[in-house]
C-alpha cells in the first residue's frame, strides 16, 4: 500500500455522537522544540480509540495532555461537550479521566490494596478500613486476572503482575474515560488475552478506552478507530475495519515497507563458535547444551516461565550455575563472568534496558562506553572528545535518533534506548551476541532497523542468539530455534518447520513439532557430536 493513497481519515462530524473527552489543536513544546502539534481528536463513550505511531511520535505525550499530567501550550480540551483544564492528573481522575501508564508507578514498598486504595483509603470511623479494602482488591485482581494477594507487597511482584495491579488500580472506581499505554508489553499471551477482554468489557458498558500498542495485531482485534500520529503531528483518523495491519505500519512510518524481516542467510556450516554443555541453572535443574555457529541467528523460544531468560543470565554468570564446559572461540571458559566471557567474545542485551541497561539519568555518551571504557580511555583520565566522537559514529551507524548528544538516556524514545543499548555491548567487538526480547515495546519502524542490524551482524561472520517471545519474530529471524519448557530444550526446528504452529506444540507439550517425542539428552549429544 502506498501510504499516499491511504484511506480517506474519518472526518469529524458536526452532529455525530456524544463526546466523551475531546481535543482541539492540541499542542506541546519544551523551549523551542515542539514534541507535539496541532492534535484534533474526539474521543466516545463505547468505543475503543487506538492511538498508533512511531517511538518519538508524540503518543505518550498526547496521553499525558488528556490526563491532567502535562499542562497543554497550545490547543483546548473538553469533556461532554464543554471546555475543561486540570492542573493536574488527581483533577482529570475525579473527572473520570485515567491514564495506565506503561511505566510500573506503584509504591513498592506497600501491599496490593495499599496501592490500589492509596489516597482514598476506606474508612470505618478513625480508622481505615483494611478488611474492607482487601475485599474490594481481591475482586478486581481477580477480574483482571491477576494471581496477585492483596497482602502482598508489591517489591516481590513479578512484572507482568504489577502491571495488572495498576491496571485494576484504575478500574477501582467508574470511569469515563480510560487511557491504557502500551498495556500488554510485560503480559504473557494468556494476561493478554484477558486485559482484552476487560477492554471490550468496558467498552460494553459504555466507557471511552483510548489505547496505545505497537501490537498492530492488538490493535487490529479491539479498536473501533484508529488516530495515526507520525513525527509529533496528527496524521488522520480512520475506521479500524478499513486498515490492515500492513496499511496501520505504513501509515506509521509515511511509506511503504519491504518485507519486515531479512531475506533468508546461507545455512551456517562452519565450526561452532560457541558449545555449552550440561549447564546447570539454580540448583536442581535439567542439564541443557547447545552451540551456535559464525553466520547464525539461534532463536530460543517458549511460554512465558519456560527458563529462557534464566538459561542465559546461567550462561553469563548472573545466577547460580554450572556447567561441564563452555567454549568460545575455541577456548575453554572456565571462570564465567559477565566480564570474563565479554573480553573473550560473548556479550548479552538484556530485557530490561530501562531497569538493567541503560543509566537512565547519565548523559548518552557514558551509557554507550561504559562496558569499553579502556576502548576509548586507554589512559588514566577520561578522553571526554574520544567518547564524543564514539558516540557520533554510534547514533550515525545505529540512526539513533536525538535532538541532542548531551541528552540523558531516559529522555529517548523506547525504540532509540533499544539502539543505543544495541551500539553499548557492540562497542566491545563481540564475536556472539545474545539480545532477550530484541523488539519488546518498540514500534514496526524500528523493529525492521533491529532486524537489519542483527542480520548484518550475522552476515558478517558473528552468531546472534535471540530470546523472543513473538513467535513471528523467532520465526522470521531464526536459522535455528530451540524450544524451551520447563527449564529444559524440548526440541529444535530447521528450515521449513520453523513455524508459529511447531514452536507452539513444542512449546505447550514438549514433544517435537510434529507431534514426536525426542530424548533430550540424545539430541543433546547429537549436536554436539556434530559440531
Amino acid at each position: 500500500m502506498n501510504a499516499a493513497a491511504s484511506p480517506n481519515p474519518v472526518a469529524r462530524p458536526a452532529h455525530g455522537p456524544a463526546i466523551a473527552l475531546g481535543a482541539e489543536g492540541l499542542g506541546k513544546t519544551y523551549g523551542p522544540i515542539a514534541v507535539l502539534s496541532d492534535v484534533t481528536l474526539d474521543i466516545r463513550p463505547g468505543e475503543v480509540h487506538a492511538i498508533i505511531g512511531e517511538n518519538g511520535a508524540g503518543k505518550s505525550t498526547l496521553m499525558r495532555l488528556l490526563s491532567g499530567h502535562v499542562a497543554p501550550s497550545a490547543g483546548n480540551l473538553s469533556m461532554d461537550g464543554r471546555p475543561v483544564s486540570f492542573r493536574n492528573a488527581v483533577e482529570a481522575e475525579n473527572a473520570g479521566i485515567v491514564l495506565v501508564h506503561q511505566e510500573i508507578l506503584l509504591a513498592a514498598d506497600l501491599t496490593v490494596a495499599e496501592n490500589l486504595f492509596l489516597g482514598r483509603e476506606i474508612g470505618r470511623g478513625l480508622m481505615v478500613d483494611d478488611r474492607a479494602m482487601n475485599r474490594r482488591t481481591a475482586e478486581l485482581l481477580a477480574r483482571v486476572g491477576s494471581t496477585a494477594r492483596p497482602r502482598d507487597r508489591v517489591c516481590d511482584l513479578p512484572l507482568a503482575q504489577r502491571q495488572l495491579v495498576q491496571i485494576a488500580r484504575a478500574l477501582l472506581d467508574d470511569r469515563k474515560v480510560v487511557i491504557l499505554d502500551e498495556p500488554t508489553a510485560v503480559l504473557a499471551n494468556d494476561e493478554v488475552a484477558a486485559l482484552l477482554d476487560i477492554v471490550r468489557s468496558l467498552r460494553d458498558h459504555g466507557v471511552a478506552v483510548l489505547y496505545i500498542s505497537h501490537r498492530l495485531d492488538e490493535v487490529q482485534a479491539l479498536a473501533d478507530r484508529i488516530t495515526v500520529l507520525r513525527d509529533g503531528r496528527m496524521i488522520g483518523t480512520w475506521p479500524a475495519a478499513g486498515l490492515g495491519q500492513r496499511e496501520m505500519a505504513e501509515l506509521m512510518v509515511g511509506r511503504e515497507l519491504d518485507m519486515l524481516y531479512p531475506h533468508k542467510r546461507p545455512e551456517a556450516t562452519a565450526a561452532p563458535i560457541l558449545t555449552v554443555t550440561d549447564l546447570i541453572v539454580d540448583h536442581g535443574s535439567e542439564k541443557v547444551s547447545f552451540t551456535v555457529r559464525p553466520g547464525e541467528v539461534l532463536g530460543i523460544g517458549g511460554m512465558i516461565g519456560a527458563g529462557r531468560t534464566e538459561l542465559i543470565e546461567g550462561l553469563m554468570g548472573l545466577r547460580p550455575s554450572e556447567a561441564a564446559s563452555v567454549h568460545l572461540n575455541g577456548k575453554e571458559i572456565s571462570n564465567r563472568s559477565v566480564r570474563t566471557l565479554m573480553d573473550a567474545g560473548l556479550v548479552y542485551l538484556t530485557e530490561d534496558r530501562k531497569g538493567k541497561g541503560l543509566l537512565l539519568e547519565e548523559k548518552l555518551g557514558p551509557n554507550l562506553t561504559l562496558q569499553a571504557l579502556d576502548a576509548v580511555n586507554p589512559g588514566a583520565v577520561l578522553d571526554k572528545q574520544a567518547e564524543f566522537l564514539r558516540l557520533e559514529k554510534a547514533v550515525k551507524d545505529y540512526d539513533i535518533r536525538v535532538r541532542s548528544l548531551r541528552l540523558e538516556a531516559g529522555k529517548l524514545s523506547g525504540g532509540n534506548q533499544q539502539k543505543l543499548l544495541l551500539a553499548k555491548v557492540m562497542m566491545a567487538g563481540p564475536s556472539v551476541v545474545i539480545i532477550d526480547e530484541p523488539t519488546r515495546g518498540i514500534d514496526i519502524g524500528n523493529k525492521s532497523q533491529i532486524y537489519d542490524f542483527i542480520d548484518a551482524m550475522v552476515r558478517a561472520g558473528k552468531a546472534c542468539i535471540v530470546i523472543s517471545s513473538e513467535m513471528p519474530e523467532l520465526v522470521g529471524l531464526a536459522d535455528r530455534v530451540l524450544v524451551m519448557r520447563a527449564g529444559r530444550i524440548v526440541a529444535e526446528l530447521r528450515g521449513n518447520d520453523i513455524n508459529e504452529k511447531n514452536v507452539v506444540y513444542a512449546a505447550t507439550t514438549g514433544g517435537s513439532g510434529d507431534g514426536r517425542e525426542e530424548d533430550h539428552d540424545h539430541r543433546s549429544d547429537r549436536n554436539n557430536s556434530t559440531g
